[in-house]
């Protein structure tokens, strides 16, 4: 595809559309031109900064026509290289749409714009007693819309699924300039294709979205938080399916490699957790509700299942400190995992029962490749992140040998019925693996859904598709 550079003229017409900041400043380019993803940087030409849906529709609707490439981009705290301008051009900054717009206490759900961060969400919907749940590990950075067009999940999904599950309707803007809604604000639609879902987990490849409705529910009162430590790290993974088997459902369960936690206490100078020698792993267990009573009998019970495992002494958490620490920890694990070597992270998504031996697969093959790895992650729905990191491996190995042992990881992954990416997208840094999780009649299929949506292909090139 070959692309326009930005001109003069092009300029001149972007800062004509009312509301539109146009920047083209070192510092507004630097700042749009890199992610949370490894250490990759392609510089935009342009940054845009539109305030209203009218302003969107303008500036895809010129950049369709003159074959300008346009990558939308939310906060940057992606992992798979999502927002990265790989092809130059426009980068579409959402962060002035960031107002809530409506929250229907009736119907339990919320309208807001893509540009509000997904804790300043939550938290404005509990003032109304109402619950959204979904909460990925950068909940206090990254924006709503950048959730919805990755389908990202957190540590809740195991009990309260992912964004999937309470997006209810999106007003989009497709790549010639026409505005639509997806669907509609009702919690069953069998009327035609559902288009919602198929923008939702899309990342900017299709639209770009500019309103977003959300189902919400009751939200709940009390919780619980258990912190396992095991003796082995395969004894913790097969400890969480036991759970299940024995009827409870946590509403977080988070499995910690001992390094993920250390490098963690490390990197936020915490003291607050016992660590012996002999410990592999750890298990974060979270259980909640409105009745404590109940909430008591749930977390003793679920001690009572670990403790069939070679653990040591569970700390209960229960003061809003201790479980401010423990969460605090497990959500900074990869920024330590960054700030201690260069990394890679995978996204990998097994059944939840396969996780011992996916576990096993990983050292296997890093034994095989010569990579380290610290893995952490979702635990409950199956979903562990491994994080290879560079430490001593040769640039060559690394650059070379390395993509061998992660193709050979995604097959074993697939093999398992799993697929290479549970919350973090494709992106940029996976698409050279999707031939592993899709046959060619799939990958056609969704080649041919962009080309309907983005006939120009201007919209996010480079992502996804090889």
């Amino acid at each position: 595809m070959n692309y326009k550079i930005v001109q003069p003229t092009d300029l001149a017409y972007f800062k004509s559309i009312a509301g539109c900041s146009t920047y083209t400043d070192e510092e507004q380019l630097q700042r749009c031109a890199a992610d949370q993803t490894e250490d990759l940087h392609y510089m935009p030409e342009v940054v845009l900064q539109p305030t209203d849906t009218e302003g969107v529709s303008a500036i895809l609707k010129y950049c369709n026509e003159q074959h300008i490439p346009v990558t939308p981009r939310g906060a940057g705290t992606g992992l798979s290289g999502g927002a990265l301008p790989v092809r130059g051009g426009v980068v579409l900054d959402m962060r002035r749409f960031d107002k809530i717009l409506n929250v229907d206490t009736r119907n339990f759900q919320v309208t807001t714009q893509p540009g509000v961060i997904t804790q300043v969400l939550q938290e404005h919907v509990r003032e109304y007693k109402l619950f959204y749940p979904p909460d990925p590990a950068s909940k206090g950075s990254c924006f709503i819309g950048g959730n919805v067009s990755e389908n990202s999940g957190g540590p809740r999904a195991v009990k309260y699924g992912v964004v999937k599950d309470y997006v209810l309707n999106l007003e989009v803007v497709m790549p010639n300039g026409d505005v639509m809604w997806t669907g509609a604000n009702v919690l069953k639609n069998a009327t035609g294709y559902n288009l919602t879902q198929l923008v939702v987990g899309s990342e900017g490849t299709l639209c770009v979205i500019t309103k977003i409705v959300l189902r919400l529910i009751p939200a709940v009162t009390e919780n619980m938080l258990l912190l396992v430590p095991f003796r082995s790290a395969a004894e913790a993974c097969a400890a969480v399916n036991a759970i299940f088997l024995k009827g409870y459902t946590p509403s977080a369960l988070e499995f910690m490699e001992r390094d993920a936690l250390e490098w963690s206490m490390r990197y936020v100078a915490s003291t607050g957790i016992s660590l012996p020698d002999d410990i592999t792993a750890h298990l974060l267990i979270e259980v909640d509700g409105n009745n404590k009573e109940q909430l008591y009998k749930d977390a003793e019970a679920i001690a009572e299942i670990v403790q069939g495992y070679d653990i040591d002494e569970i700390l209960f958490a229960d003061t809003h400190e201790q479980k401010e620490m423990l969460w605090t920890l497990r959500r900074k694990v990869g920024e330590a995992v960054k700030s201690n070597s260069i990394y890679k992270e995978e996204d990998t998504v097994v059944p939840r029962a396969e996780l011992p031996e996916l576990l096993a697969i990983i050292k296997s093959i890093g034994a095989e490749y010569g990579f380290k790895s610290v893995c952490y992650g979702h635990a409950g729905d199956g979903n562990l992140h491994v994080n290879i990191v560079k430490a001593d491996m040769s640039d060559d190995d690394w650059n070379n040998k390395l993509p061998l042992g992660i193709r050979k990881l995604f097959t074993e992954v697939v093999r398992m019925g799993g697929t290479i990416s549970g919350e973090h997208g494709i992106g940029l840094v996976q698409k050279d693996y999707m031939d592993i999780a899709f046959s060619k009649t799939q990958l056609t299929l969704m080649k041919q859904i962009k080309e309907v949506f983005d006939p120009n292909g201007i919209l996010n090139p480079g992502k996804i598709f090889v």
